[in-house]
């Protein structure tokens, strides 16, 4: 019913920026909360950044000042500017919303992730 696609992955040298966008479709109402997580190798899945239908957003003290969420309520669609990249930010990086749906369910979706490589 609902997909998350995302897209602008890739490879960068260490100080380079990229910037991930997850659009979100299928029988929406809303979407409220929409957030990014990452996944490293032999690492467990971690939150980076989430925001609000409001626009409120919080970080990991990992990438505070470096990153910044955003998101387009008319376009289902939250973005990841990434800036001065470090090698220890190379990860799968997950789109996650809250979407309630048509059928009156609210639950989380997820995206199917997209490879960012920083290299040093």
């Amino acid at each position: 019913q609902v997909q998350l696609v995302e897209s602008g992955g890739g490879l960068v040298q260490a100080g380079e920026s990229l910037r991930l966008s997850c659009a979100a479709s299928g029988k929406i109402i809303r979407v409220n909360r929409m957030a990014w997580y990452r996944q490293a190798p032999g690492k467990q899945r971690e939150l980076v950044t989430a925001i609000t239908s409001a626009g409120i957003a919080n970080y990991a003290t990992s990438v505070e000042g470096r990153f910044t969420i955003s998101r387009d309520n008319a376009k289902n669609t939250v973005y990841l500017q990434m800036n001065n990249l470090k090698p220890e930010d190379t990860a799968v990086y997950y789109c996650n919303a809250d979407v309630l749906t048509m059928t009156s369910i609210l639950r989380p979706y997820w995206g199917q992730g997209t490879q960012v490589t920083v290299s040093s």
